[in-house]
């Protein structure tokens, strides 16, 4: 390896730990109700992730992906329906640039059924408890984001549950939107199970990376 490569590995080492710091700070700010807190560290969250898979020599559909849930962070901080529309239209096109980028890789047809299931039972017992304006927006996007989860699977194990979490993450959005009984602390789960998501579904997009160079540097 050479003085350059060491180097960026050792940049990515960096950038990856200040992930994780910042990551750790933005859910003890929300377990303690810190709302200040959460405002810093959360726009901080994403730019770090993408610095650190730009180290990795990301595929720029990972890069895309994760810079939209970035936009969707943003808005998200504002509570208001139109910065809300305005989120779950940046992740849509974040799922988007995951699903091209999972390419035509195989997946079980049992799990693509099993999400099937929950995608339908989802929406269908939200639907009556969700305001009148949002019901289809959110049916429209459940459905793209159910697909990027079950699709997620064709780049490995690793990958497969960042995709099932984010499912999770933005079904936790989804209830609370519809009033239902929320865990104590609601916003912590939402972004615990959401910053695992897109760590593993970078992780697993770096993999395949990987893969291949080793392929080339043994041929």
């Amino acid at each position: 390896m050479s003085t350059a490569d060491l180097a960026t590995a050792r940049t990515g080492r960096v950038l990856l730990g200040a992930f994780a710091v910042a990551t750790a700070a933005d859910l003890g700010a929300l377990l303690a109700g810190w709302h200040l807190g959460h405002v810093i560290a959360k726009p901080l969250l994403m730019p770090l992730l993408v610095a650190y898979v730009v180290t990795r020599r990301a595929p720029r559909l990972l890069v895309a992906a994760l810079l939209f849930g970035w936009c969707g962070d943003l808005a998200l901080l504002f509570d208001a329906d139109p910065a809300f529309l305005i989120g779950m239209g940046s992740f849509a096109a974040g799922h988007v640039c995951y699903l091209v980028l999972f390419g035509r890789g195989r997946t079980s047809p049992a799990l693509g059924g099993a999400y099937a299931l929950a995608l339908v039972g989802t929406v269908a017992l939200l639907w009556g408890d969700l305001p009148a304006d949002l019901r289809i927006p959110v049916a429209g996007y459940s459905l793209l984001l159910t697909a990027m989860a079950y699709r997620s699977s064709a780049l490995g194990r690793t990958a497969g549950i960042g995709g099932a979490l984010f499912l999770l993450s933005d079904t936790l959005i989804a209830t609370g939107v519809a009033d239902w009984p929320q865990l104590p602390r609601p916003d912590f789960w939402i972004m615990a199970t959401y910053l695992a998501a897109q760590y593993l579904l970078a992780a697993g997009a770096l993999t395949p990376v990987r893969a291949y160079r080793r392929e080339v540097i043994q041929d």
